[in-house]
């Protein structure tokens, strides 16, 4: 049982998506901007849609999905092609709209899943939590190490990422993956698998690239385009990567008490010769 709901007669929806980066996008079905008793201002649904919402009494997740057109609400096409919005947390719920306060009743918590771009045109297909109890999960044993550079979780990599970010401005682009800074003096691949991130330009605030290569002269390729063509002059940040070989671990961050590989593991051909003769 819900501990309230909200009166059928001034009853409207209300829907919060927060991004893992960014401010979070507040939309609403009313047809006039709600400011909710937190101050929060939810955009009415000029644009933008529910088209649907089903859920079970069961274990199998609820989905609700949402369509609009891009640019408008907050919700732009750079925004979704670029990735802003991926695992983006969003919260469903109906308020009243004479009294509007934030999760009043809440319907369902989601992440944001798989969007289809038409033209100027998204739907957005979103998935309850309990999604996750449906996924496996287990841990893999392999010779790179699988934790996440820079992790501070319980048994994490521990490197400190903050001393290491650096800022620069771009001096030449070839295309939306190659462009460089002629004033990086760092070794070749030190930033190899790290992540980029514009703060300036057309790509201000869209999200971080993870870097294929570092090369001399400070040329950087990534792995995925950006979704607008850099300029020379635009700013980033740029955070420095692990390859997560022993090697790297030991040799270029100091830190092979965290390496989390495991290069002695018998393959299955070396486990079955036991017991055998020879």
């Amino acid at each position: 049982m819900k501990s309230q709901v909200a009166n059928y007669a001034t009853r409207t929806l209300c829907l919060r998506i927060v991004p893992v980066v960014g401010a979070a996008v507040c939309l609403t079905h009313y047809p006039r901007n709600l400011i909710m008793s937190n101050g929060a201002v939810y955009l009415t649904n000029s644009g933008y849609e529910f088209t649907g919402y089903t859920a079970a009494s069961g274990t199998s997740p609820a989905m609700i999905d949402v369509q609009g057109i891009a640019g408008i609400a907050g919700i732009s096409k750079a925004a979704i092609a670029s990735g802003v919005f991926d695992n983006a947390r969003c919260y469903l719920f109906a308020t009243n709209w004479d009294n509007p306060i934030e999760d009043y009743e809440p319907i369902v918590a989601s992440i944001f899943g798989k969007t289809t771009l038409t033209d100027d045109k998204y739907q957005i297909q979103e998935m309850a939590l309990i999604d996750a109890l449906n996924q496996s999960v287990g841990r893999t044993y392999t010779v790179t190490c699988q934790k996440t550079f820079g992790g501070q979780e319980y048994a994490g990599c521990k490197i400190d990422l903050g001393p290491l970010t650096v800022t620069g401005t771009i001096t030449s682009v070839t295309s939306n993956t190659q462009f460089g800074d002629a004033g990086r003096s760092e070794a070749i691949d030190y930033f190899g698998a790290g992540t980029i991130q514009f703060t300036s330009g057309k790509n201000a605030g869209l999200k971080r690239q993870e870097i294929k290569s570092f090369n001399a002269g400070g040329a950087i390729v990534t792995y995925e385009a950006f979704y607008y063509t850099p300029a020379v002059g635009d700013t980033y940040t740029m955070i420095p990567g692990c390859r997560k070989r022993s090697a790297d671990c030991s040799d270029k961050w100091h830190n092979i008490i965290n390496h989390g590989g495991f290069a002695n593991i018998p393959t299955g051909s070396q486990y079955a010769q036991i017991g055998q003769a020879g």
